[in-house]
């Protein structure tokens, strides 16, 4: 079945906003990259912000398969789902040239003053995120794999804000070593476990933090 037009502009817009930014992708940009007559995105979007919420849904949509399938994932050891979690978004980094940085950190930086709407969006988004982490951690605590003094909460905040730091830095200098840093910050010094640097074996899910 061939797509249609709202489906080709969500995501034709998904790539423009990703390279140029959501304040930098025009409505004209959009509707030109995916092909589609003028009119089109008005008749399924009542306003840029609109579709911009939208991108975001779909966008959150793959974060939460991602944590499912680590932070989420009773079956591995819980620092070994955070382990791969990150290892996810280096993966999907070195993948895209880093080139595109987090579709909700760029929104984080460019649409959050300019729209109520977008940053209560992104206040839920990363509220999941830090919860599903300090879900993983207190797991771990539970299996032996923390002390039990260890601040579950106060560590998923730092996750989450020290991700995405280093997520916008990767995607500024070109370089992996931001991202590599907040690991070893994280595994080696913050939870002192330093064998979890290693590569786990598998980290072939698609990433979007």
């Amino acid at each position: 079945m061939k797509p249609s037009n709202r489906e080709k502009i969500l995501s034709e817009g998904m790539r423009v906003v990703l390279e140029r930014g959501y304040s930098g992708a025009s409505v004209r940009d959009i509707i030109q990259a995916a092909g589609v007559p003028q009119g089109s995105f008005t008749n399924h979007f009542v306003s840029k912000e609109a579709f911009g919420l939208e991108l975001l849904g779909i966008y959150f949509a793959e974060t939460r398969k991602l944590i499912q399938a680590t932070l989420g994932n009773e079956f591995l050891a819980p620092l070994q789902g955070l382990r791969e979690f990150v290892d996810a978004n280096k993966a999907r980094l070195r993948d895209e040239g880093m080139q595109h940085g987090c579709l909700s950190g760029n929104f984080s930086a460019e649409a959050s003053d300019h729209s109520a709407n977008i940053s209560l969006s992104l206040r839920e988004i990363f509220s999941e995120v830090r919860n599903s982490i300090a879900y993983c951690l207190r797991r771990a605590i539970r299996q032996g794999a923390l002390p039990q003094d260890t601040a579950c909460d106060t560590i998923a905040g730092f996750v989450v804000s020290g991700l995405q730091g280093a997520i916008l830095l990767t995607k500024v200098e070109r370089t992996l070593q931001p991202i590599e840093q907040f690991e070893y910050v994280l595994f080696a010094l913050t939870l002192r476990r330093p064998d979890l640097l290693a590569p786990p074996q598998a980290a072939t899910t698609t990433a979007f933090a």
